[in-house]
């Protein structure tokens, strides 16, 4: 639930931990606050997870956008369900550049299961099929604050450094869709394409590509988006295309010129010598036609506490 009129917010500190928030047809409600706003509060938003509330502030800090430094790094990042996160200046030997992370332990996984077998013989609304979903919803929705976690900490280690950030322009909607097809005309490896659905899901892709726009906010980097064709079948040092280079998942194998890489940071190499062209010409913010569009204002920054009451 969203409260977009910040004139008509109310904000005051009841202590050092708990504050109040006054809510359209809702009236004050009380939260924890973790640090200072910061700044004029212009939205908030009310969600809940479970049994868990919480409150996000967007925040105008007063504070423009800093300026992009050319002399800073540039990179490109290929997104991956091996290697959730792999960068063009990845080292395979030593790990370096590769990022990921499990987001569920083996315990919670068996658990879960088990919950959901439970939860097939319960009965429909029942309590205890109540007790059995919300024990789902509980693991699950630790799940996803490791894997924001995991995003919000990775961004900021690709933007810190690097003026210039490339992505592939992945359609994760369509990467994801279902290969059930229908009646007249059924899918094919419907199971296989169910796995793999699920690990892309699972390694949170879009999610990782709003978090870089949000880190990039506050230190200037620009984020990038490439057609991603060929990125995996180009050679970075001859330039030839040849879908027998890739060898396998995590091998790349160039057919003309012999050269060798590990698949992920050859389509990170080549997204990032994709997305490069033209970025001489790119101005800085507010100049020019080089400006982007962004999905918050500019100096404003979103705070985040938990509801009670």
């Amino acid at each position: 639930m969203r409260f977009p009129d910040g004139k008509s917010l109310r904000v005051e500190r009841l202590s050092r931990k708990w504050a109040r928030v006054k809510l359209s047809k809702l009236g004050w409600v009380r939260f924890r606050i973790h640090r200072s706003l910061g700044g004029a509060v212009r939205s908030v938003t009310l969600r809940r997870d479970g049994g868990h509330w919480s409150l996000s502030f967007l925040v105008d800090t007063g504070r423009a956008e800093p300026g992009v430094s050319l002399a800073r790094g540039r990179i490109g990042v290929d997104r991956g369900v091996a290697s959730a996160v792999v960068t063009s200046d990845a080292d395979a030997g030593s790990g370096a550049g590769f990022f990921d992370r499990k987001f569920i332990t083996a315990g919670e996984s068996e658990r879960y299961v088990r919950l959901q077998r439970r939860l097939v013989r319960a009965r429909k609304g029942s309590r205890r099929r109540q007790r059995i979903r919300a024990a789902m919803a509980t693991i699950m929705r630790r799940v996803r604050r490791r894997r924001a976690d995991f995003q919000a900490q990775t961004a900021r280690r690709l933007v810190s450094g690097n003026a210039l950030v490339v992505l592939e322009d992945l359609n994760v909607r369509g990467m994801t869709a279902s290969a059930g097809g229908t009646a007249a005309r059924p899918g094919r490896m419907v199971a296989q394409k169910a796995g793999l659905n699920r690990a892309i899901l699972d390694k949170g892709w879009y999610g990782l590509e709003m978090s870089l726009r949000n880190a990039a906010r506050t230190t200037g980097a620009r984020i990038r988006k490439i057609n991603p064709a060929y990125t995996s079948q180009t050679c970075p040092g001859c330039g030839q295309v040849d879908a027998d280079s890739r060898k396998s998942q995590a091998e790349f194998g160039c057919t003309c010129c012999a050269y060798t890489e590990h698949a992920d940071v050859v389509g990170a190499k080549n997204t990032l010598a994709a997305g490069h062209g033209g970025y001489r010409t790119w101005s800085p913010p507010g100049i020019g036609r080089g400006r982007e569009a962004s999905t918050r204002p500019p100096g404003s920054r979103r705070a985040t506490a938990s509801a009670a009451g």
